[in-house]
Order: C-alpha cells, then sequence, then structure tokens
C-alpha cells in the first residue's frame, strides 16, 4: 500500500488520537473536580464549581471531535466500537447531560436545593469516569468478551477515575487559594498514589493479555528506548511529591507545578497506549488502513479538518489565556 491510502489514515488516526489526549487532559480535570466535590462544605463547592465554569463545556468540544473523526474516517471501526460499547457509552452520556443539568440548575436553584444538585454533578462525575475507564478497558482487549475482559474493564474505570481525580486535584492547586488550596494539595498527594498503582497495574495486565504488546515491548533493542516512558514518569511523579512536600509556598510560588506535572504524565501514558497498539484501530482485528474510508472522501474531509482544527484550538487558547487567573467563590445575581 502506498500513496494517499496509506498516509491520510495515519493522518486521520493522528487527528483523532490528539483530540482523545486533549480531552483526556482538559474534561479530564473538571472530571476531577467534580469527583472531589466535598458535600459538607459550601463556600469551597462554590470556588470549585468558579474554577470550571469558563471551560467545562468547551473541554467536553473535543471528544466529540474525537467520535466525529472516528464516524467520518472510521466508518467500520465507529459501528463496531460503539456497536459493542452501546450500554456504557448510554451511562457515559448520561453522566455528561446528568453534569451539564447540575451545573446550570443550582445556578437558578434556592440555596436550600443547591445541596441536591451538587450531588446531582458529583455523581454524574464518577458516572461518566467510571464509564470511560471501562470502555477504554473493554477497547483495549479487542472486545474479546469474557471475565478476563469485563475484570480488566473494572480495573481499568478504576484507575480512570482515579487519574481524573488526581488531575482535578493539581487543577485546583493552580485554582484555589487559601485553606481550599491546601486541601487539594493533600488530595493531590493521595490521589498520585492511587494513579501510581492503577498505571503499574495496567502496565503489567497490558503485555499479559496481549502477546503483540509483549513483543512491542520486551524486545531488544527498542525496549531500552521505550524504558524512557516509566523513567520519565516516575521523575514526574518525584518531582511532584518534592513540591507537595513543602507546600505551600511564599507568594504561591509555582502553584503550576503539579498541573504540569499531572499533563506530562498524561502524555506519556497516552504515548505508551498509543505505541501499543498502533497500527490497530481496534486491537488485534482491524488496521486503520482495514478500516478507513476511501481516500477521495478522507482526502476531502482534510480539507475541512484544517479549518476546524485550529479554530477549536485557537479558542480554547483565548478561553484559558483570558480566564487564567485564581477562582473566586461563585456568586449569582438576585
Amino acid at each position: 500500500m502506498s500513496g494517499e491510502a496509506y498516509w491520510l489514515p495515519i493522518i486521520f488516526i493522528f487527528l483523532m488520537g490528539l483530540a482523545v489526549l486533549i480531552y483526556a487532559v482538559l474534561d479530564g480535570f473538571d472530571l476531577g473536580v467534580g469527583i472531589l466535590m466535598p458535600m459538607g462544605r459550601p463556600e469551597s463547592r462554590d470556588t470549585m464549581f468558579a474554577s470550571i465554569g469558563p471551560f467545562w463545556d468547551a473541554n467536553e468540544t473535543w471528544l466529540v471531535l474525537a467520535v466525529g473523526v472516528l464516524l467520518i474516517a472510521f466508518p467500520t471501526a465507529h459501528s463496531e466500537i460503539l456497536g459493542t460499547l452501546y450500554l456504557p457509552a448510554f451511562f457515559l452520556l448520561f453522566g455528561l447531560i446528568l453534569r451539564g443539568v447540575a451545573f446550570d440548575f443550582r445556578a437558578k436553584a434556592h440555596a436550600d436545593y443547591q445541596l441536591r444538585w451538587d450531588r446531582c454533578f458529583k455523581t454524574g462525575s464518577l458516572i461518566a469516569s467510571l464509564s470511560q475507564g471501562y470502555m477504554l478497558g473493554i477497547y483495549v482487549t479487542g472486545f474479546e468478551g469474557g471475565a478476563l475482559s469485563i475484570g480488566f474493564g473494572v480495573l481499568s474505570a478504576i484507575c480512570v477515575t482515579a487519574a481524573y481525580a488526581f488531575i482535578g486535584a493539581c487543577w485546583l492547586v493552580r485554582k484555589t487559594e487559601g485553606e481550599l488550596q491546601l486541601w487539594a494539595a493533600k488530595r493531590a498527594r493521595f490521589t498520585a498514589v492511587l494513579m501510581i498503582v492503577g498505571l503499574i497495574s495496567v502496565s503489567l495486565v497490558n503485555p499479559l493479555i496481549s502477546p503483540e504488546v509483549f513483543d512491542k515491548w520486551f524486545t531488544l533493542p527498542q525496549a531500552l528506548l521505550l524504558l524512557l516512558i516509566p523513567f520519565m514518569c516516575a521523575v514526574l511523579f518525584v518531582v511532584l511529591f518534592i513540591y507537595l512536600r513543602h507546600f505551600p509556598y511564599e507568594g504561591d510560588f509555582a502553584s503550576w507545578v503539579p498541573f504540569a506535572c499531572a499533563i506530562g504524565i498524561f502524555f506519556l501514558s497516552f504515548q505508551a497506549l498509543a505505541y501499543s497498539y498502533f497500527p490497530y484501530v481496534i486491537p488485534g482485528q482491524l488496521t486503520i488502513w482495514q478500516a478507513a474510508s476511501a481516500p477521495e472522501s478522507l482526502m476531502f474531509i482534510l480539507v475541512g479538518a484544517l479549518f476546524v482544527l485550529p479554530t477549536i484550538l485557537t479558542y480554547t487558547f483565548i478561553v484559558y489565556r483570558v480566564f487564567g487567573g485564581k477562582a473566586q467563590a461563585l456568586t449569582y445575581g438576585d
């Protein structure tokens, strides 16, 4: 295979991977803030809502883009994935809708009812995170079914939820001050430990269930180069724990460090996952070339993507630039 039929599927799997990675980081932290939402501290909840208010719905745009690319560029894989995962996909959408309804309704609700909507927001965040993790776990097993696949899906659901809580706590360290910031720093340390356990567990299980993944990671000489990924993850965790050990610092010194470390860990973990399963769009079953649309269709779609992607990136950059300061307690008009 050569020419457009070869490189166009590579371009679109890169675009889809980019959208998934950005979604995991951006919507990951606002899902994490929802997961961590403390029900007994109304002042903290108001500030936590304010910290994600300008961003959370725009963050989900990247999920729409990823699913759109999958549908248009790899229609065979889209049918197989969503056909098999329709039930967890339903719970994912339910969780996202519950979050959206709760977020908007608490703004209009009387103070006596806000706690109920806050609980709905937390519940929606948990459902969405667990669903995403379960779908990822079932996906990487190639939809084999059975107890092993379901067990790995449950493990992945817990790990992804812990990862989102971790990056959400790091985001709060960056965006908040005072007592809430100290509370978030403690949660960042605790959830970082959970994420380490999750990364190690998934790293051990993945090669065991897939001979191809085992060969990729444990065959010389590339195995020596791939060791850089876990090594760099370990360095970022060490930097994170050293920084949080003496937190807080005078003048809020370098409060961006935990969130930057979390982004780096997410990026490295995603690279490891992408390397493990490329060039499959469904692990062990369907490659990107087998699942891709006709080259003529992909070329037409690529022209549109060259306009859409820079627009979303520019909008995202402007929003984070404009609302880049510390979050203040959320207040509503009379």
